[in-house]
């Protein structure tokens, strides 16, 4: 009898995968989603918080800056015009960003 290398063998049996062990934790419609409702508060208030420490800080360091200097009235009104720009710009993004989501579930 003459015996075929592996390599060129054909094998009639069709292969398997592995099987692996999986346990279904079913869906969300039957899981348990109940939650306090905290975070539709929480959320809204942290990022109003943060936009309002996002205007503040950077007025308070510019006033204690620049209050003992009136010949650089010009630099200190130039520098909190574009804070303040800056800061509405990014207070309007996180507030469009987290105050509509939050209100949406």
């Amino acid at each position: 009898m003459e015996q075929v290398p592996s390599s060129t063998a054909t094998s009639t049996v069709a292969e398997q995968p592995a099987t692996e062990h999986r346990q279904a934790y079913g869906t969300a419609k039957t899981e348990n989603l109940r939650d306090s409702g905290a975070w539709r508060f929480l959320l809204p208030a942290f990022v109003g918080l943060a936009c309002l420490a996002l205007l503040a800080i950077p007025v308070i360091i510019l006033v204690l800056l620049l209050r003992n200097s009136p010949s650089f009235a010009w630099l200190w009104i130039t520098m909190l015009v574009i804070e303040v720009g800056v800061a509405a710009l990014i207070a309007r993004g996180l507030t469009r960003i987290f105050m509509t989501q939050a209100g949406n579930y």
